[in-house]
């Protein structure tokens, strides 16, 4: 990233502290928040791969998922995490850095270094519970403004899995002359009640905590750790596929003792896994973000017609769920589909057999890789650009 590209003017300001990347925008330039309020100053961190063509034409925005940052295809540099999608975004992979330039932006609401729970406000002290509710639609609109202080007009491809999914199709929906392609990984057009309900559980875990303080222990110098490792659980077994779950707590149910951690205890087990988690991601963050994907249904915001989010854009879409994935089953990704195509939109839809679960869009999956190649290469010659790497 060069600060050359920075075009906000006096209202944006970029930053580096610890190897993240971030760019500030002050009081003149306040992010209208869906609640009616506003959010200023506003930071917004992100990571940037690949080089911008002279047309800046080649950008790419991928959206994270609600445990991620912006290292997508690097390793944080904070806590070591190598990246998390190194198998679809780096040279040669499907969004090919020698092709195109990536942007990956941390969430609003995260705990990497963009506008937080954790952010130190004006008086300061951390924001905490006083940060004002934010939605899946408020993130979409400061990823538009970081897009905007970067000089790029329009993306040739927005791309995300799970939440990342959710903005993906935000974006979509409300920057459709802004967004080229879009495509959708493992996600819905709304929150589903069993989705909602984990979250939930997550949520009064972390509320349950003794060292939550009321979302005040950054104050007090503490963390609610056991609360967020309950939570962290939580997450991990919605991300794997049923007979998983069954695989892994079959031979813990007959060994168990409770109040003993034992090799066999799978769940101890998740919570020592979950450790590195929660240095990393605030637990205030996981109770606004989950909130906001809670409260996230593209269509209600249609008169419930989720076809009409779509209706007169010439957006190219691709729909790619898992089968194995009942966290996000495919089902909601073929509602998206139907949308879609129903919108007059130039939409496919792939589902990849695989027993990976909802987090199989991480792992070793060719015909997933294979499918979303396919579709950003159509893309790509559709909107003229090299199929070889460099920057054209």
């Amino acid at each position: 990233m060069h600060a050359a590209m920075i075009h906000a003017g006096g209202a944006a300001k970029l930053q580096a502290a610890g190897g993240v990347r971030s760019l500030s925008f002050d009081a003149s330039s306040p992010l209208q928040l869906q609640s009616g309020e506003s959010l200023a100053p506003l930071t917004v961190a992100f990571e940037t791969y690949g080089a911008l063509n002279h047309e800046r034409t080649n950008a790419v925005l991928v959206c994270h998922a609600l445990g991620g940052d912006q290292f997508v295809a690097s390793p944080n540099p904070v806590t070591g995490r190598p990246a998390w999608w190194p198998r679809i975004v780096g040279p040669g992979r499907p969004i090919d850095t020698n092709r195109f330039f990536v942007i990956c932006a941390n969430v609003l609401g995260g705990s990497m270094g963009s506008t937080g729970p954790g952010t130190i406000a004006q008086d300061g002290q951390p924001y905490g519970l006083r940060l004002p509710p934010i939605t899946i639609s408020d993130t979409v609109r400061a990823q538009s403004m970081l897009v905007e202080a970067l000089g790029i007009q329009t993306l040739f491809l927005v791309v995300g899995p799970g939440m990342g999914g959710m903005q993906a199709l935000n974006w979509a929906s409300a920057y459709p002359k802004r967004v080229f392609a879009c495509a959708t990984v493992a996600a819905a057009p709304k929150q589903s009640a069993q989705n909602i309900a984990f979250a939930e559980l997550g949520r009064q875990a972390i509320m349950a905590d003794p060292d939550w303080r009321n979302g005040a222990y950054l104050t007090h110098g503490v963390r609610p750790v056991r609360g967020s490792a309950v939570a962290r659980t939580a997450a991990q077994i919605a991300g794997l596929s049923a007979s998983e779950v069954r695989a892994r707590f079959d031979n813990a149910r007959t060994k168990e003792r409770f109040g003993f951690t034992t090799g066999d205890n799978e769940a101890a087990g998740m919570r020592q896994n979950s450790a590195g988690y929660i240095d990393r991601f605030d637990a205030n963050s996981y109770l606004y973000l989950s909130r906001a994907m809670d409260g996230f249904d593209l269509g209600a915001d249609f008169g419930g017609q989720l076809t009409n989010a779509f209706k007169g854009a010439d957006t190219r879409h691709g729909v790619f769920a898992f089968s194995g994935d009942w966290r996000y089953p495919v089902e909601e990704s073929r509602e998206i589909a139907r949308a879609l195509i129903a919108a007059g939109a130039e939409a496919s839809f792939v589902e990849i057999k695989s027993q990976g679960g909802h987090d199989a869009y991480l792992g070793d999956e060719p015909a997933f890789e294979a499918a979303l190649t396919g579709f950003i290469d159509a893309a790509a010659a559709a909107r003229g650009l090299a199929l070889q790497g460099g920057a054209g």
